[in-house]
């Protein structure tokens, strides 16, 4: 589930249990945002608008949601950042550029990587309107995140074994195309049950500019290394949570 959450009854991870897996990625993000949207909004409320005492709130809120949901998920999307741009950014053949990803250590690379992608999340959601438009933000940059995932399953894997090679082009194409209009019709109506007119253009353009900017990651990988891999999955969920808070914070 792509998360540090206890699931399932621990068996072996077959191909079929992998991609079943994968279709409950949205709602895998829908929970683990949700829990960081509801501390955004816990620690970022105040009665100090607009001063410097509230933004600090907010940056301490936006601090720990990104905190926790690091916690939430292992960090395992991070380190598939760190590996992904460690392997592309060697400039080596696809073989030598996937051993690159294998391996346990972090070159500099991808803790550069590391630290920008953070530093843009978490000043990106200290930067939306307010408190309560952060945390629906982080919920939708979650989902938003995982539903990338779930189309890059349509490009085969980069190499045999791993997680990756368990789920490329098993999940079908239905599923694939249902779960982008799922995002598109749950933006809709919690606009329309918020009464925010405006939230959901803002909310669609934002889904919008995640997903492509998960496209170009999943371009990237599977040109320079002939496929995806797990790690490129956990690149694509970090790079799109990014994409789509930077997005809500440049149009609220």
């Amino acid at each position: 589930m792509f998360s540090a959450i206890p699931v399932g009854d621990g068996g072996g991870l077959d191909e079929g249990r992998a991609a079943s897996a994968v279709l409950w990625l949205p709602a895998v993000g829908l929970l683990v945002g949700g829990l960081g949207g509801g501390l955004v909004v816990g620690v970022g409320t105040g009665d100090g608008a607009g001063t410097g005492s509230d933004f600090g709130r907010r940056l301490l809120g936006a601090v720990l949601a990104v905190a926790l949901m690091a916690l939430l998920t292992g960090g395992l999307h991070l380190d598939g950042l760190a590996d992904t741009v460690d392997g592309l950014g060697s400039r080596r053949p696809a073989a030598d550029a996937l051993e690159v990803m294998r391996r346990s250590d972090v070159g500099p690379m991808g803790v550069a990587a590391l630290v920008l992608v953070l530093l843009i999340q978490v000043t990106a959601l200290a930067a939306v309107g307010s408190a309560p438009e952060a945390g629906l933000a982080l919920v939708l940059a979650a989902v938003t995140g995982r539903v990338s995932v779930v189309l890059a399953t349509a490009w085969p894997a980069a190499r045999p074994g791993g997680f990756g090679a368990l789920v490329a082009g098993r999940v079908p194409t239905r599923w694939r195309v249902l779960s982008v209009v799922g995002l598109g019709c749950a933006i809709l109506a919690a606009s329309a049950g918020l009464g925010w007119a405006d939230l959901a253009v803002r909310g669609l353009g934002a889904a919008i500019v995640g997903l492509l900017a998960g496209s170009v990651v999943r371009m990237i990988a599977v040109r320079r290394l002939g496929g995806t891999t797990g790690d490129v999955f956990g690149a694509i969920v970090e790079v799109t949570t990014a994409a789509v808070l930077v997005t809500c914070a440049l149009g609220g």
